[in-house]
């Protein structure tokens, strides 16, 4: 297992080798800093806590994460994050490098916001007639039983907040990768919107269920 963290910068397209044009993701992949090792022994887990992105005015940090950052001499991140990797320890470097053209990764991004959405964007649901003075256009409908359950139903589709949650995208093809500039460029689009800080692992395959 591969991981690093990084930040999203954009879309462009890259002609490949053959000649086809591929549109990728621009993706500043590290250099990241292992902040801590998680051991089985004392935390009963192994993992590693890698940092991104640094703070330029540690005042706006607390002073348990300043001594936290402290213990391996790092400087203060932004983006602090476990991951599932091995062959690092505390105070080591992990580059874009770990990666190379042709591997298919896992990314990780929190999708955009879009605030408080109706059933119609939220659901795709299709709404009624918009003419004849139907006055129902854009609602949601029925939404259950008046005397029997005298309640909505759990997980009923309804307005609310749309957007913003943890989405995980598999297979991605990395298209290329820059060490000198620590940039990845990987097929298609991924998580979140430009500036948006995501996780990328190597890709493994999904274990098959047992009969």
């Amino acid at each position: 297992m591969k991981g690093i963290l990084g930040k999203k910068l954009g879309m462009t397209q890259v002609f490949m080798t053959d000649g086809r044009l591929v549109p990728v993701t621009v993706i500043q992949a590290g250099p990241v800093r292992v902040v801590q090792k998680r051991e089985k022994d004392r935390d009963g887990y192994e993992a590693l806590q890698v940092g991104f992105d640094v703070i330029r005015k540690e005042k706006n940090v607390s002073k348990p994460m300043k001594g936290h950052f402290r213990k391996t001499s790092s400087p203060v991140f932004r983006f602090l994050r476990e991951i599932s990797i091995e062959g690092f320890n505390a105070g080591d470097d992990i580059t874009v490098d770990i990666f190379s053209r042709g591997e298919k990764v896992t990314v990780t991004g929190t999708s955009k916001g879009k605030g408080f959405q109706g059933v119609m964007k939220r659901h795709n649901y299709r709404g009624g007639p918009g003419s004849h003075g139907s006055m129902f256009n854009r609602a949601p409908g029925s939404i259950g039983s008046s005397s029997y359950p005298s309640r909505v139903w759990k997980n009923k589709a309804l307005p609310g907040h749309m957007g913003a949650e943890r989405v995980t995208v598999q297979n991605i093809e990395v298209v290329e990768v820059r060490k000198d500039q620590n940039l990845m460029l990987v097929k298609g689009a991924v998580p979140g919107a430009s500036g948006g800080y995501v996780i990328i692992l190597s890709d493994m395959p999904v274990a098959a269920k047992e009969s």
